[in-house]
């Protein structure tokens, strides 16, 4: 399994992400049930951002040392160019996660718990499918083209279902938790279960729980197979999808209020996972230089981001002057 990491650098970074958890649970209030302000989220947000472009410079300026000015830009480029896939495939986590709150009513200040649950589930999933996936690559190389195929099967279908909500009253797993688990009518503060007469008995926020972390396993199957089109590393694929996940609940509270504006950007993450997929097709004729990657993905997300503004602000002025 061909790195550039030492032992200890994954000591040192597993530290680190014990260290940030905690920190991400004292921005997100802490015990304490809280809903979480745009003004805060922001912030934090940009707080996860800087950290990671710092630990982008740091392994820059580590690996100069050790492996010379060539290797070091390559593996920074890595690490920032799956970074930003990451972060942006994040953001369709966020509105899944958003739906399956609204559907069951969960009151904001009850979600935090659920979203750091989410958080840890992601970590463990993807850890354990990082060191699959590149087993599985070196062993079978052609599982590449597998992975090509699948991304661009995805986007298609992410285009085709943009407009669709699906009905999670008719998803198996909320039906057979409903028929062999009791739960109670209503929410419990934060709790998942409680005990009632004698006995336990779930509440529907433990049912949102369960969503959540299906949805942490679909979105692992997407977002590993995706990083893999800018590096087999496992150091690098395993840094940049846990520095893209730990800001999660940041982003989450951040566009939670205005999810309604960015009408088009689940358009621009299909674009990039067929972008991605493409690339990985085309490997074997025409190698896609890593900083061209950043580029593309970067171009996509943010002309999503600004098409849906725009379309957003026109339909606000015509609304209002229609009134």
């Amino acid at each position: 399994m061909h790195t550039i990491a030492q032992p200890w650098m994954w000591a040192v970074f597993l530290v680190f992400v014990l260290a940030m958890l905690a920190v991400d649970i004292f921005a997100c209030g802490g015990n304490k049930a809280h809903k979480m302000s745009i003004k805060e989220a922001a912030s934090w947000s940009v707080v996860w951002v800087t950290i990671a472009l710092l630990f982008a410079l740091g392994m820059w300026m580590h690996l100069t040392k050790i492996a010379g000015a060539d290797i070091a830009q390559q593996k920074t480029m890595e690490f920032l160019a799956g970074y930003v896939i990451e972060k942006s495939l994040s953001i369709d986590n966020v509105f899944v996660f958003l739906m399956i709150f609204r559907h069951f009513s969960v009151p904001a200040e009850y979600q935090r718990r659920v979203l750091l649950y989410g958080v840890l589930g992601a970590i463990v999933m993807r850890f354990i499918m990082i060191l699959a996936g590149v087993w599985v690559v070196e062993e079978f190389s052609w599982v590449l083209y597998v992975f090509g195929l699948f991304l661009i099967y995805t986007g298609f279908k992410m285009t085709m279902t943009a407009e669709k909500e699906p009905d999670l009253n008719a998803n198996p797993v909320v039906r057979y938790a409903k028929k062999f688990l009791p739960f109670t009518d209503n929410f419990r503060k934060e709790k998942f279960s409680v005990m009632e007469n004698g006995r336990r008995v779930f509440t529907p926020l433990f049912l949102v729980l369960i969503l959540i972390e299906l949805s942490d396993v679909v979105f692992a199957v997407d977002s590993i197979p995706a990083i893999f089109a800018i590096t087999t590393d496992p150091f690098i694929v395993f840094t940049s999808n846990i520095f893209a996940i730990m800001g999660l609940r940041a982003l989450y509270f951040l566009l939670a209020d205005m999810a309604e504006r960015f009408h088009f950007l689940k358009y621009g993450l299909a674009l990039v996972l067929i972008f991605v997929g493409g690339k990985m097709l085309i490997v074997d004729w025409f190698h896609v230089p890593t900083w061209v990657s950043l580029l593309v993905i970067g171009a996509i997300v943010a002309g999503s981001v600004l098409i849906s503004l725009l379309v957003t602000k026109k339909l606000t002025k015509l609304g209002s002057i229609r009134k």
